[in-house]
């Protein structure tokens, strides 16, 4: 009598490419949630009011595990920059942040009548 194999079913579910603007990273004792963020502005013709649509891929991962991932991460950057040169902020990032940083300086020291309840 042949002896039978058993078959293993396997089911894919591929997700969709995601492009994150934004990560956000929590733990606990016992993992580490990476939280990406993807936030689209919308323009909606009836309305005036700006919108935007924020999507979360969260993905959580024990902490050795997460330590595998940073070293894994760390040479596929090495040899992204061995390939293709260094990575640098874009100039357009910088810009932005030290015109943020000036705005924020500016309201800091203007007075208003709207109590802050953020310290």
């Amino acid at each position: 009598m042949a002896e039978e194999k058993e078959q293993i079913s396997l089911s894919i579910n591929d997700g969709e490419p995601f492009f994150a603007h934004e990560m956000s990273v929590n733990y606990t004792p016992t993992q580490i949630t990476l939280d990406f963020k993807c936030i689209t502005p919308r323009n909606d013709p009836r309305s005036k009011k700006a919108s935007f649509l924020l999507k979360h891929n969260v993905i959580m991962l024990e902490p050795w595990h997460a330590k595998s991932v940073i070293e894994v991460l760390g040479n596929v950057i090495k040899k992204y920059e061995s390939d293709f040169g260094k990575i640098t902020k874009p100039k357009a990032v910088d810009v932005a942040e030290k015109k943020q940083s000036k705005m924020i300086k500016e309201t800091k020291t203007k007075k208003t009548d709207t109590p802050s309840y953020l310290g």
